[in-house]
């Protein structure tokens, strides 16, 4: 019974690599590179090493197909199958290092993972016992041990009957995975016909559609206060599962159910990767980005924005916590600055900067959607570190008639006129904040440069630095982001006219 059991088992497994490899050697032009290239494990270095280099990449290419498939081969059979599951253990322990299911385990875009212990640890540990165990099962290996201990017959004898009988038993016994095995492959092959192979396997990590190998360069980077900055910074819409989609209703929840925490880790660290080095968020956002620090031991600079109008001990705690929590930047969110202009309350905005930059000594920004919300802090001796402020033109299609605009739209609500404003148009007077913008001498963060994605990445960005905007911010999906950083490289390279000098 215990030798029909290690049988079963053995073939099971060895199954599970022949077609690990067999998939990767039917998909044209597969590859490691998404695999090793994102590895956050504590070998991580060496796993970007062999992705770096073409010729190495190649290399492990090749070895992984090719040792997926000897192995499996050699498990299947039952030949040579003691270090044959040696052999696979070693490689499955690679696979688990690289994405290892403790501190970072989120970040793995399988199904089957788990704290410590998850499907690749059980099946190295199921091939380290059949490494030390004595029992091989049926198959080759025991097929030729059989032939080699059976009484030799005498010259010119036919052997006894029984003994004839005996030896058929075991060969066919020992050879009976050959034909599983033929049934098995055929299976795949049709199968492979109809529906295509499954490359999201083993050594296979998909979570962009541009590859990081295909960067232009490095992102150039600014000065705010004592924090060098990445000219392009992370969106906090991309964390909170915001979406500026007019009176498209089902966006918000389609963007929720997308950016599960998993996803959010997932593309923080191709952010990193590419070359980001901050993000903007939202108060109710910080404590994701708390866990993904803690996890990852990352370096991203967090901006976080205090939301809380009117109520100054709230807000001083959400100052206090921000700073607890190990955020670099505070900045107070333009629905804020908005309201106190259109109310002509510059109290809080004064406390916030006096908490902020004189109690704490964190470097303070104050958020705007409207320019109207610059100049009344201008006329109030109220100066922050930096602008945050909404820029970008107003020559797309959702757009509603200027002659419809209102200075405080967006802070009063969407009409259901589709002539006015309906979380369509976040910068209602473009030409008012670029004039605004070419005399101030304050570092410039522009946000909502394309419009909540009514305009073209290109367009967008090359106008907002081309205006003065010292830095962008841009909500990304991950399969946005390495194109969005060539993009702004390339702008940047080719930026012609700009109309202020560069204060960041």
């Amino acid at each position: 019974m215990m030798k029909t059991v290690i049988t079963v088992l053995r073939i099971a497994v060895g199954w599970h690599f022949l077609y690990e490899g067999y998939v990767k050697v039917a998909v044209q032009g597969w590859t490691s590179e998404g695999f090793l290239s994102s590895s956050v494990g504590f070998l991580s270095d060496f796993y970007h090493w062999l992705a770096a280099s073409p010729v190495r990449l190649q290399v492990t290419d090749w070895l992984n197909m090719l040792g997926l498939i000897l192995v499996g081969l050699a498990l299947f059979t039952g030949y040579r199958s003691k270090w044959a599951a040696l052999g696979g253990a070693l490689l499955l322990g690679l696979y688990y290092c690289a994405f290892p299911p403790f501190g970072l385990s989120l970040l793995n875009v399988t199904d089957e993972n788990a704290f410590v212990v998850n499907k690749l640890l059980i099946e190295a540990l199921v091939l380290f016992f059949l490494f030390c165990n004595k029992e091989r099962g049926y198959g080759l290996d025991s097929l030729l041990q059989f032939l080699k201990n059976r009484p030799a017959a005498q010259h010119g004898a036919t052997p006894p009957p029984e003994e004839l009988r005996r030896t058929r038993r075991e060969v066919i016994r020992n050879l009976v995975s050959l034909p599983v095995l033929g049934m098995a492959g055929w299976g795949a092959r049709q199968s492979y016909k109809l529906y295509g192979a499954d490359v999201l396997s083993g050594a296979t990590l998909q979570i962009r559609r541009t590859a990081l190998n295909e960067l232009k360069g490095e992102l150039p980077t600014g000065q705010i206060g004592n924090h060098t900055l990445s000219r392009l910074i992370m969106g906090g819409n991309l964390i909170g599962g915001y979406a500026h989609s007019r009176d498209l209703n089902y966006v918000h929840t389609l963007f929720r159910n997308y950016n599960t925490e998993k996803k959010i880790f997932e593309t923080l660290i191709l952010g990193e990767q590419a070359g980001i080095n901050a993000i903007n968020i939202a108060y109710s956002s910080m404590p994701v980005l708390a866990k993904y620090k803690k996890l990852t031991g990352s370096k991203l600079k967090v901006i976080v924005q205090v939301e809380i109008y009117e109520e100054p001990d709230r807000m001083y705690s959400e100052i206090d916590e921000a700073v607890d929590c190990g955020m670099d930047i505070l900045q107070l969110w333009g629905g804020v600055a908005d309201i106190c202009s259109r109310d002509n309350k510059p109290e809080l905005l004064h406390r916030f900067l006096d908490r902020a930059r004189g109690h704490h000594g964190y470097v303070a920004g104050l958020g705007a959607h409207v320019v109207d919300s610059l100049i009344f802090c201008e006329q109030n001796g109220i100066i922050p570190d930096y602008i945050m402020k909404t820029m970008h033109h107003d020559n797309y299609w959702s757009a509603h008639p200027r002659e419809n605009r209102t200075p405080y739209e967006m802070v009063n609500g969407d009409t259901d006129d589709h002539n006015r404003y309906h979380d369509n148009l976040f910068c209602p007077y473009p030409e008012r904040t670029v004039e605004y913008i070419r005399r101030t001498r304050i570092p410039l963060m522009g946000f909502k440069v394309l419009a909540g994605g009514a305009i073209q990445p290109h367009d967008g960005f090359e106008w907002a630095f081309r205006n003065g905007a010292d830095f962008i911010c841009v909500g990304m999906f991950d399969f946005q982001l390495v194109e969005d950083v060539n993009t702004c490289i390339d702008v940047l390279q080719k930026l012609e006219n700009r109309q202020r000098d560069w204060y960041g």
